[in-house]
């Protein structure tokens, strides 16, 4: 299963509001990772696993089912959406095909049937004769009309007439096709007036007068009796359709008796239509808000205490060292304290006690112990190279310019000797306008125009030289980018340097990109993880790649820009005071060397909770980073609050 395009955005903007609700904050890398997991059809338990990369445990599991949720009530909004659209198609695909066999006659109401009566669906053997005579007396009709509107057939053409004589008889049988056809029209007119007046074959010039009588019916102004007028049937296709549009919304309104009076149905039945139950008054018990208002009141004052105390233990520094202890590792002895095995014997001791060393120490039996000396190994240390490094020698800018003034003249001889032994042609002399007169002499004299477009030649020639020795020194895109990589990156394989930085705010985007753009140019390794009280950011990279980081961490960029001011709750509160945001600042908690690289790349995550931000540099096996930083960041924020 994928989703598609549409799908994805609907999706997308759903799971952005779900994760701001979630988490208080907008997280782009959470919503991505629940769309992969609905677009490659993960199960619940796939989707825990998943999102417990962004996540922590329980936080994973109920974010995967408002995740669920969310997609389950997408799902069935869009198929009730699909399911509608596919009605409105078959209605209007019903439509098409009652148009196309809707004839200019009017159109029949549905009969509903009785218990005893066929169905309309269901033709008897009256009905199939009707319509079989139906039928017959249209086809009959329809024959004459083509016999009437087509030509006769060509007679078969004699020997002995040209073909003057043969157009003039054609010319002749359509003269008396159309004079029967007008006879034809004639007659049916005369009849159709006979019909209603009496009146032979004359055609009225002007509509006969219409009379009415007191009742509304129109009569005859001659003999005075009643005439019934032949309704018009409209022919559009727009009038029948209005039509029939009408005689059906009167169904609909106003159904037949037989239904309405219900005689079809069993009474057996127990149709009762939908009541609505009447709402009764519902009284509070005695005394139920007065509980609940003591209930506030117990809250309010809890709190209120609950603050006082928390403020109390800020002052004596209680809080700061419930937090590092969570943090720092437990001591399993105490300074000065006698361990009861000490840890060299731990190893050969099978249980932590000294009490059955005499009997062992009689019996020889202990594993490891022999006879042998050991003798380790001299390992060298894990920084020191396997060559030494040798000391460039350098000059002095004296001896450099010497050493290329003879190599110069080496070069020259070598030149001259294969000039001397013509192997190679003698260059040209170097003329230019200012050395015109000098070098050629009579020659420039004698025809000037021809020297001076002479020297000219020579002197582009020179210039196309020059050009082309540059373009073939010139170095490729490709080898421009591998030298300039080959300066910034630094041989780490005896040692890599680490540093790790505390930040107390970096929700600025401009920064972050600064901070991991500057990570990828410099090549460097590392994690930010991001907490609402501590920030930590840990690189790793060479000697150089560290001094460039550090600039840009400790100096180059203004972390203090972006601080706001917190504004007094009442202005006319003479007990508030203006209190501002703690300056956010850059503070290098450590920097050292280790002998391998713990990170693959530099890495953002957002951690909500201190345990899950722990759990990231865990991974990597470097835990007290965050130990150290998370520690110092506590005892930051307690003496702030003692200064304030």
């Amino acid at each position: 299963m994928s989703l598609s395009s549409r799908e994805w955005d609907d999706l997308k903007s759903l799971l952005d509001k779900t994760v701001h609700k979630f988490l208080g904050f907008t997280e782009p890398s959470l919503v991505t990772a629940a769309l992969n997991c609905i677009d490659k059809g993960y199960d619940k338990t796939k989707t825990i696993s998943k999102l417990e990369v962004i996540l922590d445990d329980r936080q994973a599991e109920k974010f995967s089912e408002k995740l669920f949720d969310v997609w389950d009530d997408y799902r069935t909004k869009s198929q009730r959406k699909k399911r509608k659209e596919g009605d409105r198609e078959k209605d209007e695909a019903s439509e098409r095909k009652k148009r196309r066999f809707v004839d200019d006659g009017p159109v029949e109401m549905p009969v509903i049937p009785g218990p005893g009566n066929p169905s309309p669906g269901q033709l008897t053997g009256d009905k199939i004769k009707e319509m079989m005579a139906n039928a017959k007396s249209m086809i009959n009709e329809r024959k004459t009309q083509l016999s009437a509107m087509m030509p006769a057939p060509p007679r078969p053409s004699l020997g002995g007439l040209s073909h003057n004589e043969i157009l003039m008889n054609e010319a002749l049988e359509k003269v008396r096709r159309a004079q029967e056809l007008q006879a034809k029209i004639q007659n049916q007119m005369s009849g159709l007036m006979q019909g209603k007046g009496g009146q032979g074959a004359v055609i009225p010039t002007k509509p006969t007068p219409l009379i009415l009588d007191a009742e509304g019916r129109t009569i005859d102004a001659k003999t005075g009796q009643t005439i019934q007028l032949t309704h018009h049937t409209p022919t559009l296709k727009a009038n029948i359709r209005a039509k029939r549009r009408e005689q059906f919304k009167g169904l609909i309104e106003k159904p037949p008796e037989e239904i309405s009076e219900g005689k079809y149905f069993d009474p057996r039945v127990g149709a009762r239509q939908a009541q609505r139950p009447k709402r009764g008054f519902k009284f509070h018990e005695h005394g139920k808000f007065e509980v609940i208002a003591s209930r506030l009141r117990a809250k309010a004052q809890l709190d209120i205490l609950q603050s006082e105390i928390a403020q109390a233990a800020k002052k004596t520094g209680i809080a700061s060292a419930a937090k590092l202890a969570t943090i720092a590792p437990k001591k399993e002895l105490r300074e000065g304290e006698i361990p009861a095995v000490e840890w060299w014997d731990s190893y050969l001791l099978p249980t932590d006690s000294y009490e059955d060393i005499d009997d062992r120490l009689k019996d020889g039996n202990f594993e490891g112990v022999t006879h042998l000396v050991e003798h380790p190994l001299q390992l060298k240390p894990p920084n020191e190279p396997e060559k030494e490094p040798q000391v460039p020698v350098y000059l002095t800018k004296k001896e450099r310019k010497k050493l290329r003034r003879q190599n110069r003249q080496e070069n020259q001889k070598e030149v001259q000797e294969k000039i001397r032994l013509g192997l190679v042609p003698p260059p040209e002399p170097k003329v230019r306008m200012a050395n015109l007169m000098r070098v050629l002499g009579t020659e420039a004299v004698q025809d000037p125009t021809k020297v001076e477009a002479h020297v000219r030649a020579q002197m582009a020639k020179r210039q196309k030289a020059h050009e082309e020795a540059n373009a073939a020194r010139k170095l490729t895109t490709d080898q421009r980018r591998s030298k300039k990589e080959k300066k910034i990156k630094e041989d780490t394989t005896l040692g890599v340097h680490v540093s790790v930085y505390r930040l107390r705010d970096l929700t600025n985007p401009a920064k972050k990109f600064k901070i991991e753009a500057n990570a990828k140019q410099l090549f460097m390794t590392g994690i930010v993880v991001m907490h609402k009280e501590c920030n930590v950011v840990a690189v790793e990279g060479g000697p150089k790649q560290q001094r460039k980081f550090r600039r840009l961490m400790l100096q180059r960029i203004k972390w203090n820009e972006d601080k706001h001011k917190r504004s007094t709750k009442d202005d006319d509160d003479s007990d508030s005071e203006e209190e501002q945001d703690k300056s956010n600042k850059c503070v290098l908690v450590w920097e050292g060397t280790t002998q391998q690289r713990a990170f693959t790349d530099i890495k953002f995550k957002v951690c909500p909770t201190e345990a899950f931000a722990r759990e990231q540099f865990k991974k990597c096996g470097v835990e007290q980073y965050w130990d150290l930083a998370f520690s110092g960041s506590v005892l930051e924020s307690t003496q702030d609050d003692d200064f304030l």
